[in-house]
């Protein structure tokens, strides 16, 4: 996975080079010397991090450091790939232009075709041709201008610029004491990546102030190690509500990304503590079990999943049949499930007596449009329940679009979410 990642970035840092080249061709040699230098030094900085074990033991130590160098990182190849496009676009169409013009000079009027060609030559100047080349170069690299200015400013301004996003949902089996009741949902917090404290805490207060009736976590409480939480626990702990709160593992919580367990007994060390910690903040771990959660003699029922992912190589611990075994029939039934991937391929199909699936993982991709009704981001291309309400038949599902941020430090259009969801019997 590093070869590939390292492979195709020096392909891309190849290729951009060469537009770079047509631009400071003319310029003074001391200008382009700095201009080599500084486009250099990123792939040579990137190949020594990924090279030295040395650099990876002081990211750990150093995590803000970590944080905005991988963030920096995707900012300059996401700007690089843009300019990368644009560029082997235009030269695909040139390959294909070259390629019919050689099929009608040596098969359909060669004579002609070159007595054309000469003309063209003897029309245009050599200058005009330099010219285009440098027209391209430009507009790639103008091209490539545009999300390295986005991205900036979504990794100024956009990691912990929460959002309280607010549902009406109606249920028309929901028993009338369940009327209103106000549900807060926080899903992917990923806790090793926090860098801001201050920004951190706020986000924990406007959850606080929503006055939840009840509170559910929908997974991803750290991006690879438990340790990454401890520092934020008291914050946490924070979080309450009258009716408890509701936690569930996400694919990161398993220590399954992390390749140097010293041994099976470590990583499962890893989890135990992890459940720990649901438990010392007062949360509720549900994991693959279900509770009836009850007022005013009425019930109605929570079910609460491990991680189910159908997409790469997530888990598929989640076991809805398991979680449900001797629930009693009750009027409606909530799940709590990670990865919305779940519900598209088991929920939908097999378990169509649960009314309402809460979700997270997708974060939305930290990337996207949302304007009004109108919602676009990559993410929709690998899920197509990525973010907000969705309705399927009498199923509903929301997905959150994540508290906090993983790889790129930083959002850009979608921002981190703290929804509240209230439930009623009657629109």
């Amino acid at each position: 996975m590093i070869v590939g990642t390292l492979v195709f970035t020096l392909l891309v840092d190849m290729y951009v080079w060469q537009a770079i080249k047509v631009l400071i061709k003319d310029k003074p040699t001391w200008y382009r010397k700095i201009i080599t230098f500084s486009f250099w030094a990123v792939p040579a900085i990137l190949l020594l991090t990924f090279g030295a074990n040395q650099i990876f033991a002081f990211f750990d130590t150093y995590k803000n450091i970590r944080t905005y160098f991988l963030g920096t990182f995707v900012i300059i190849y996401a700007s690089k790939l843009i300019t990368f496009l644009f560029l082997i676009v235009d030269d695909i169409k040139r390959l294909f232009i070259w390629a019919w013009r050689l099929i009608e000079r040596n098969f359909l009027h060669q004579k002609a075709l070159a007595e054309e060609e000469e003309m063209e030559e003897a029309i245009e100047p050599q200058s005009k041709k330099i010219s285009r080349s440098e027209f391209i170069a430009r507009a790639g690299i103008l091209a490539g201008a545009v999300p390295f200015i986005m991205l900036s400013r979504g990794m100024i301004t956009g990691a912990y610029n929460f959002q309280v996003r607010r549902v009406n949902l109606v249920l028309p089996n929901l028993p009338e004491s369940f009327d209103g009741l106000k549900i807060v949902q926080i899903s992917d917090i990923h806790s090793g990546s926090f860098t801001n404290k201050d920004a951190v805490y706020r986000g924990i207060n406007m959850i606080k102030e929503q006055k939840g009736n009840i509170v559910f976590f929908t997974g991803d409480m750290v991006n690879n190690r438990t340790n990454e939480v401890y520092e934020w626990m008291d914050m946490f702990s924070e979080i309450k509500a009258p009716m408890g709160v509701f936690s569930i593992l996400g694919n990161h919580d398993y220590g399954d990304y992390v390749t140097d367990w010293k041994s099976p007994e470590e990583k499962s060390k890893n989890m135990q503590d992890l459940v720990d910690v649901h438990k010392n903040l007062g949360w509720n771990l549900m994991r693959n079990e279900h509770v009836l959660l009850e007022r005013e003699n009425k019930s109605i029922g929570l079910i609460g999943v491990e991680n189910w992912g159908d997409k790469g190589r997530f888990q598929k611990f989640g076991d809805i049949t398991r979680a449900k075994a001797g629930m009693p029939d009750v009027p409606v039934k909530i799940l709590l499930s990670h990865d919305p991937s779940h519900f598209d391929t088991i929920v939908s199909k097999s378990h169509t007596d649960i009314d309402l699936t809460l979700s997270g993982h997708t974060h939305g991709f930290q990337f996207g449009v949302e304007l009004g009704d109108f919602k676009w981001s990559p993410s929709q291309y690998i899920y197509p329940h990525w973010a907000d309400l969705y309705k399927v038949d009498k199923q509903m599902i929301y997905v959150n679009r994540g508290f906090g941020f993983i790889g790129y430090p930083g959002r850009v259009g979608i921002m981190p979410e703290i929804t509240v969801i209230t439930l009623n019997k009657t629109a």
